[in-house]
């Protein structure tokens, strides 16, 4: 049975332990989509580490949530405020008639851990976490894994389609075939 509960001053060494040491988890620690521009081009993977470090040990509302299988973190899952994300607000493909919501911009399950429904379990897991905080709505911009040729894991943080369609969210609008925004009302 998978537990997910959110990410804090305790949990910072599992959520590290998550994003691993190499692959796109390690160099962007959940900062790409709260960074733009300039910001963004100039971080490091050292910054990146260190501003997810800040923001798990010292938030007054923690960056996301982890998944436990026996005691042992097999998954994250950033949520927050959409406010939280500059770069979700300015992009067309999170465009919304709901600028309170709350996003899940992406997911993170290490090899081995995969295709054991874990990210399903991070996604109803990051819409309680966000209800408790007040939210009404949580959204995503899913991928749409059947529109496209051929998707690599690296491709699929923000998490599949059928993902969250199976956790009860609903298609709001679609910006291309691949990109899907999908909202779960709490």
């Amino acid at each position: 049975m998978v537990d997910v509960r959110a990410a804090g001053p305790d949990s910072w060494q599992d959520v590290a332990g998550v994003m691993g040491e190499r692959g796109d988890p390690a160099r962007c620690f959940c900062q790409y989509f709260r960074l733009r521009g300039k910001q963004w081009n100039s971080a490091t993977q050292t910054s990146n580490r260190s501003d997810l470090r800040e923001q798990v040990c010292h938030s007054d509302i923690p960056p996301g949530v982890l998944a436990y299988d026996d005691g042992a973190p097999v998954g994250w899952c950033a949520v927050a405020p959409r406010t939280a994300y500059p770069r979700v607000i300015a992009s067309p493909n999170w465009r919304t008639d709901q600028p309170d919501a709350w996003v899940i911009t992406c997911f993170v399950v290490p090899v081995g851990h995969r295709r054991q429904g874990i990210a399903g379990d991070l996604a109803l897991g990051a819409a309680a976490f966000a209800q408790s905080y007040g939210a009404s709505h949580v959204e995503a911009c899913a991928v749409d894994v059947d529109k496209v040729d051929r998707t690599s894991s690296a491709d699929l943080y923000r998490g599949p389609l059928t993902v969250f369609l199976s956790a009860g969210f609903t298609e709001i609008n679609r910006t291309s075939e691949r990109w899907v925004l999908v909202r779960k009302n709490l």
